[in-house]
């Protein structure tokens, strides 16, 4: 009977333990503070289940099966910690972080960010965030959940070619450093993110701060700087795989891994990248390859760290646009690399109409704390790059290349088809030295750089349908740009009161630029010209409590042209510089249910450079400065937690964007008939206009779902408003508004082996939206009748990545 009770009571028991789930709750603080740590990062090793604690330093893993568990915690700047926890019921645990016994590699990167407390208005981008949105596309595609940003890419499915603008700006405009080192180019301002591909595997966080902010680095920004910084080196070894497949033949392979910090305070961590793809437009194909790798050495005062890290792309040229009137019938069409017969048509595409690029950065980093309130950095750095693109050209002058006409029989040929490669070589190097002095009421950030730029630019004729007996391996074209740059800054911050947080900055910039040697047209580029500006800023910032504020400021820059206005102006034309004038205020809350930023901003322009329609005398189009030009807008970012598996993020920037006096300049094709009778070209005054990529709607919204344990579910929606091609308003040459949506989901994998395990499912353009992000347009006027030619730059239908993450 005993036997029979005992069995009978084991048979009611045996259910609830076997399905017996508990939760474990707790708190991360400081240990010597007691403190609580927001933001720290917490990992039941072997089940995938991970947490971030909120901002009073708790965390919460729920419907835990009884057991065994290993649980991870990491902050940045702290020692990580490893808990064993045998979990039976349910329980409520403390865990205290010590600071690192070595200085952190913050350091590198604090002279040129801004502070909570700072009156800027900026956002940062996590690694998380980066992580969860790192399925190929390449960067600028992962910083879309922030305002004021536009995504483009030349192929069409974010892979190759892209760029992006915030506040209508384009990345020319726009200051990016990567460990407070440049990455401009120091002639024509752009970025090129495809010369650095996978980089977002590398990187452990992105400030970006819109307006003026403090680009102490750098040609000055007139919309927006983004602040890269690549990895920090993790204390434990680690080892990561991504793999993945998707549309138009995409694959990603990438391998990070990390020694660790060993008991001398040496590490070592590195990347291996490659990703191709056919693209989404026709022969839009990429293969892109990269690495990154970084050592450093540090002890409670001292940091010396070495990072070098190499893109190599080749890439089919997509960035020709197709005509609007094939955007419904064929709307992958690539005219790129077109051979035509002697009647006009089209027989064929030239295979090797590719660019090809290699870019190699190295840069060392030394920090030293001089005192307990002073830190003093410096980064040295060298960047190169080489490479070109190959272009099939029809029914070419020898003429135009400085070659004499080819003799075949008895008959004189003057044009031919032919192969050109135009190269460019360059070493951009350097020096940042800056020092951090903080009291218990002021932060004084002090420094300054130099920096050289030696370019050379210079073409071939690889191959000709007719030879020229003059056609060697001498370049037909050969010039160098040449350009020195230096900067003395200082920037301060002081608690004047409890609530009150005022800012300054100032600095100096010089830069000499020149140029010497003949352009692809055989003209002369030989010229110099030299800038001494004078940049302050100023603001104040306002604690209403510890989670909110307000804040306004106030900054004045210049900025110097780029090669592209001085290599193509008219030989009469004046050319000046650039000047901004940024107003900023906004107001910032957080909360344990989420976040809310709000700000207005105004940006003057004087002198802006804007494409008119104007040419010079060969007939290319130029820049022209015009007088008055602005922007006036209002961004909104916010998070909502609206349950514990529910949070709503989103943003949206509403703003007006003008020139006050617009004058549109149009060719008059009949001119080269009637010289003495027609005039060169027409002009219009067409008074106040939107400057061309200046959208007055930005808005979107994230909904993450953690709808299970292992699974999270993430909807992404876009939406951009008209953008016009040109300056003129005219709706006939702009792009469409367009909505588009995305969802990843991201599941763990339930296993022992790994640390890490899951997989990711990104499905973009979700409802197969046709739409445009770019494009280019030229106005004429023939025989009294207007004319266009443009280009413009579909982007894909509905597309997916999956992608598998294994980390140990």
């Amino acid at each position: 009977m005993k036997k029979r009770m005992f069995f009978l009571a084991l048979m009611a028991i045996l259910p609830a333990l076997v399905f017996a789930q508990f939760n474990l709750t707790g708190k991360v603080i400081e240990a010597s503070t007691q403190m609580p740590l927001p933001g720290a990062h917490l990992t039941l090793q072997g089940s995938g289940i991970k947490k971030v604690s909120d901002v009073e330093g708790n965390f919460s893993f729920s419907d835990l099966k009884p057991g065994n568990y290993r649980l991870v915690v990491s902050y940045i700047g702290f020692e990580p910690k490893t808990t064993e926890v045998n979990l039976e019921k349910h329980l409520d645990i403390k865990i205290s972080l010590s600071p690192l016994s070595y200085m952190s590699d913050e350091v590198v990167v604090k002279a040129s960010r801004v502070s909570e407390k700072s009156p800027a208005t900026f956002s940062i981008v996590s690694r998380e965030t980066l992580n969860r949105e790192n399925t190929g596309a390449d960067l600028p595609f992962l910083l879309q959940s922030t305002p004021s940003l536009v995504v483009t890419s030349d192929a069409g499915a974010g892979i190759g070619y892209t760029g992006l603008r915030i506040r209508g700006t384009d990345l020319s405009r726009i200051n990016v450093t990567m460990n407070g080192v440049p990455v401009n180019d120091a002639e024509s301002h752009g970025v090129f993110f495809v010369n650095l591909p996978d980089l977002a595997s590398s990187i452990d966080n992105i400030q970006i701060q819109r307006g003026v902010g403090t680009s102490t680095n750098g040609a000055a920004t007139f919309g927006a700087s983004i602040n890269i910084k690549t990895d920090a080196r993790s204390h434990e070894a680690f080892g990561n795989y991504s793999g993945g497949a998707g549309s138009f033949n995409t694959f990603k392979n990438t391998i990070n891994f990390g020694t660790g910090v060993g008991k001398s305070g040496f590490s070592l961590d590195g990347r291996l990248s490659k990703i191709s793809s056919d693209g989404y437009i026709d022969r839009g194909w990429s293969d892109l390859k990269s690495f990154y790798l970084a050592t450093s050495w540090a002890n409670e005062k001292t940091l010396v760290k070495l990072m070098t890290t190499s893109g190599n792309q080749s890439s089919y040229q997509a960035w020709y646009g197709i005509p609007k009137d094939s955007l419904e019938t064929n709307r992958t069409y690539n005219p790129a690399g077109e051979i035509i017969n002697q009647s006009g048509e089209i027989t064929g595409f030239y295979d090797n109409q590719t660019d090809n690029y290699q870019q190699d950065y190295y840069q060392l980093f030394i920090a030293h704390q001089a005192s307990k309130n002073t830190i003093i950095n410096a980064a040295f750095f060298l960047t190169k790059g080489q490479g070109y693109y190959d272009s099939w050209k029809n029914n070419r002058k020898f003429s135009d290349y400085g070659l004499p006409n080819v003799v075949v029989g008895n008959v004189e040929v003057k044009r031919t088809d032919l192969i050109q490669q135009k190269w460019l070589d360059n070493d951009f190097y350097g020096f940042n030295i800056a020092g951090v002095y903080e009291s218990k009421r002021q932060t004084v950030t002090f420094g300054g750089g130099w920096n050289h730029y030696d370019g050379d630019h210079f073409g071939y004729i690889s191959w000709a349908r007719f030879s020229s007996e003059s056609l060697n391996n001498t370049p037909w074209y050969f010039n160098k740009g040449k350009k020195t740059d230096y900067n003395l800054f200082v920037k301060t911050e002081y608690q004047l009161t409890e609530r009150i947080n005022i800012y300054g900055d100032i600095q100096y910039r010089q830069i000499d630029y020149q140029m010497d040697g003949t352009h692809d047209d055989l003209s002369d580029l030989t010229q110099q010209h030299k800038f001494s500006f004078f940049n302050p800023k100023a603001g104040v910032f306002y604690s209403l409590s510890s989670t909110k504020g307000m804040y306004a400021s106030l900054a004045f820059t210049n900025r110097e042209p780029n090669r592209s206005v001085y290599r193509d102006a008219d030989l009469n034309q004046q050319i000046t510089h650039e000047k901004l004038l940024n107003f900023e205020a906004g107001y910032k809350s957080e909360s344990k249910s989420g976040r809310f930023e709000t700000n207005v901003f105004y940006m003057k322009y004087k002198d802006q450079l804007v494409l008119t329609g104007k040419i010079n005398n060969v007939g290319a189009p130029i820049l022209t400065n015009v007088p008055d030009s602005y922007r006036l807008g209002w961004e909104t970012m916010f998070s909502k937690n609206l349950s514990k598996k529910l949070t709503f993020e989103g943003h949206l920037s509403v703003s007006e964007n003008k020139i006050q006096a617009f004058t549109e300049y149009v060719d008059n094709w009949n001119y080269w008939d009637n010289p003495d009778t027609e005039p060169y070209q027409y002009a219009f005054e067409l008074g106040k206009t939107d400057i061309s990529f200046s959208p007055s709607l930005v808005a979107g919204f994230n909904l993450n779902w953690q709808a299970a344990e292992r699974l999270l579910l993430s909807y992404q929606s876009s939406f951009v408003s008209r953008q016009y091609l040109d300056n003129t308003s005219s709706k006939d040459r702009s792009l469409d508004p367009y909505h588009v949506g995305k969802l990843l989901v991201q599941t763990d994998l339930p296993q022992k082996i790994f640390e890490k395990a899951n997989i990711q499912l990104s499905m973009n353009n979700l409802f197969n939206a046709k739409y445009e992000t770019n494009g280019w347009v030229y106005k004429y006027i023939f025989a009294g009748e207007e004319g266009l030619i443009d280009g413009y730059f579909p982007q894909a239908g509905f597309h997916w990545m999956l992608q598998l993450n294994l980390g140990f």
